[in-house]
């Protein structure tokens, strides 16, 4: 540990109420601040990858990008037959109050039906495309109108806009929802662990205060990297994690050391010594969790770039508050629980019995002992049957299939998405769409939409496409585009086949023949099929710059490549695992009515770098912590394989209450309706109980083991210490104060 953050614990520790005033106006100020200055929310432009990606922006430079647009459905009540009169008079009056409203850009004619069960009203609303959802409520309350003034009609509203208002209304309520489940299960673990409300407390406070601040200082940073929306998300979901963990690193030690002291230290000194070997590790275990999350800036996307905003400002803020207002509030507690010990140690005294001796359980439990006993009779076969199960769960990795979330996959239960479905069924080509844009010079405006033509009459005659088709040129006659409807749902093989065809076959065959002109093809379908390919390229430079990173931590934090090399491969275990069964689970059906989901047959093309990003930086804390532990006793002059044991069981405890924590926190996410959040929630939840459990409990000790003393090659610190004076080699606590 660095000079500097021992010097912050040792001021907080002994001016505690000015650290605890300093870290209340922090927080403050950070989320005051965020709030004063606001979000800026990520455009259409910042979410632009791939083919898709450029030719949005060719039609937006010609006034040609899509916009928002709503869609009121007017249909017979359930069981009855249209009235065609009274669906135009309704109709009629939808256009007419739309027009009125200065949101509205445009309203079109009615549209029937083929078979004449339904009508149609389209508007499209003023301004960019993402941010209608902020000013689609007084389209709804026109609908709602009208809908109340035709009582024999069923008239509802989606498009876009209503729909992301829905979305994003439901994400509220889901979040809620988790932080209920979330916050009483781990209180609760934490008094089990304590068995002391104040103490069990601390880590949550310290863990919601982390989240405060952060979620202002990401509103500051938005101005920076634009929030893609999901910021906020990312932030609880770490933040109450490492939190929560940082805390029940420093709790632990504390504690441990007060047991081992028998009151000779007082809390003072206990708390500096906590800061100085557990927090080490917070330390070491934030940082990593900032740089493992920085990789992420690499995949050129603003979600991955909001993500990794979201958990380097968590995590470095967490550890701040390890450093500041946590020595203080330990202090504090420490003191108090000391005057109640006197207090009662006297009316022992006065009534003349002898006093309790309260003891603390330093060692390992029952089942770790257990393990560990296995382990080191016979860690050749623990390793080598804890890893062919590790791959065995990673195995159905080789069947992964990635794809972006389609529009189709969100809850019905939401009032628009439930009309949408019925519009979709009634206007199968509303459900996704091509579109061809080309640029060119003013003056080839006519020869581009006559190759254009000829495109559609190609695409006229391909059986999976709606045969409507719409031509459009920028005023300037410099962009031109052309729409093509597919009456199938992005996802549907039908319509990545036909956007095979249509930038394979029919665009190089009419206006991909045009000399000096730029094509791009765009739309619902390709801007499906171009972000998993785009995640997919991205995906080898991320994951070695992580194992790099990685690597360079273990190593930098213990001296030791072997150990550098060891935590990378444990570390790629336990995400290929998480990874194997996350396919097993929502690639296949069988666990739908399990987990409440509509299997799409693949992941989201987001989740495994999100996995892996996350997942190594959190498991760095077990890891350093795991190995600081071991690295101690061995400093004392233990032997590496006693010292493997004795790390290993001391620290136990504290990984299992954190891993549970973690894991009641990530599998809250489950029961979000989003399903990309469920698999956000099931893969790091499993891919946390396996690293507790599996990798830290039997691979790495068995793997120490056969090691010894290689594990710590090429450092010679802890063998040069033993062989120049055993003796010399001390507890920490000598060193404090």
């Amino acid at each position: 540990m660095t000079k500097l953050p021992v010097r912050m614990v040792r001021w907080s520790a002994g001016h505690p109420w000015r650290a605890i005033a300093g870290w209340v106006l922090f927080v403050a100020l950070c989320l005051g601040g965020g709030i004063a200055v606001g979000t800026n929310a990520a455009t259409a432009d910042d979410f632009r990858v791939g083919e898709a990606g450029r030719g949005e922006a060719m039609a937006t430079e010609g006034g040609l990008q899509q916009r928002p647009v709503e869609r009121v459905l007017i249909t017979a009540q359930a069981g009855g037959r249209l009235d065609a009169g009274a669906a135009d008079a309704a109709a009629g009056e939808i256009a007419d109050r739309m027009r009125k409203l200065p949101e509205v850009l445009s309203v079109t004619a009615p549209v029937r039906s083929a078979d004449g069960t339904a009508v149609r009203v389209e508007v499209t609303m003023k301004g960019a495309e993402l941010d209608g959802k902020n000013h689609v409520d007084p389209l709804l309350a026109q609908t709602a109108k009208v809908q109340a003034g035709h009582p024999g009609l069923r008239i509802a509203e989606s498009g876009g806009p209503s729909i992301s208002k829905d979305v994003q209304g439901q994400r509220g309520e889901d979040l809620s929802r988790t932080e209920l489940i979330a916050l009483p299960i781990t209180l609760l673990t934490l008094l089990i662990v304590f068995r002391s409300a104040a103490m069990a407390t601390v880590p949550l406070l310290l863990a919601m205060s982390a989240i405060a601040a952060a979620i202002g200082l990401s509103m500051l940073a938005s101005h920076v990297i634009p929030d893609a929306g999901v910021g906020t998300n990312v932030i609880l979901l770490i933040g109450l994690a490492v939190g929560v963990d940082y805390a029940l690193f420093y709790l632990k030690r504390e504690r441990e050391e007060r047991a081992r002291s028998g009151g000779r230290l007082d809390t003072r000194a206990l708390v500096e010594l906590a800061a100085a070997t557990s927090g080490h590790a917070v330390v070491v275990s934030g940082l990593a969790v900032a740089a493992s999350s920085a990789t992420l800036y690499l995949a050129d996307d603003v979600i991955f770039s909001s993500i990794a905003t979201g958990a380097i400002l968590v995590s470095l803020v967490a550890v701040l508050g390890s450093l500041t207002v946590l020595p203080a509030l330990l202090v504090k507690l420490g003191v108090r629980a000391e005057r109640r010990a006197v207090r009662r140690a006297e009316r022992v005294a006065r009534r003349g019995e002898t006093p309790a001796a309260k003891s603390h359980r330093i060692g390992a439990g029952r089942l770790t002992t257990a393990v560990l006993r296995i382990t080191s009779r016979r860690p050749a076969a623990t390793l080598a049957v804890a890893v062919l199960a590790m791959l065995a769960l990673t195995a159905p990795l080789a069947n992964l299939k990635l794809t972006d979330i389609g529009r189709e996959t969100y809850s019905r239960d939401l009032p628009a998405m439930e009309t949408w479905h019925r519009q979709n069924q009634a206007f199968p080509e509303l459900k996704s769409m091509h579109q061809i844009v080309v640029r060119a010079e003013a003056g080839r405006a006519d020869e581009v939409a006559g190759a254009l033509r000829e495109l559609e009459g190609r695409a006229h005659g391909d059986p999976v496409l709606a045969g409507i088709a719409e031509l459009r040129t920028s005023p300037d006659h410099r962009i031109t585009m052309l729409e093509l409807r597919v009456p199938h749902f992005v996802s549907a093989a039908a319509a990545q086949d036909s956007l095979d065809r249509v930038r394979a076959d029919f665009v190089p065959a009419t206006v991909g023949r045009l000399p000096g002109v730029d094509v791009a093809v765009t739309g619902d379908v390709a801007r499906y099929a171009d972000y998993p390919e785009h995640q997919k390229g991205k995906l080898p430079l991320i994951i070695a710059t992580l194992l790099l990173v990685t690597f360079v931590i273990t190593v930098f934090a213990f001296g030791s490549v072997v150990l550098g090399l060891v935590g990378v491969v444990l570390n790629l275990l336990s995400a290929g695992a998480a990874l194997g069964l996350l396919v097993v689970v929502f690639q296949g059906t069988w666990a739908e009515g399990l987990l409440a989901f509509d299997s799409t047959g693949s992941i989201g093309s987001r989740v495994p770098l999100f996995l892996f990003v996350i997942l190594f930086g959190l498991s760095m804390d077990y890891q350093v912590f795991v190995i600081s532990r071991i690295r101690e006793a061995a400093l004392r002059g233990v032997p590496t394989r006693q010292a493997v044991l004795d790390g290993i069981g001391s620290s136990a405890g504290v990984v299992t209450s954190a891993a549970f924590v973690m894991v009641t926190v990530f599998a809250s996410f489950i029961g979000l309706h989003l399903i990309e959040m469920k698999q956000f929630g099931f893969s790091l939840a499993v891919a946390v109980l396996l690293d507790a459990f599996v990798i830290r409990i039997m691979i790495l000790p068995a793997a120490m083991l056969l090691l010894g003393e290689r594990s710590w090659w090429p450092s010679i610190g802890t063998r040069r210490t033993r062989e120049q004076n055993p003796a010399a080699v001390v507890h920490p606590a000598a060193k404090v104060g």
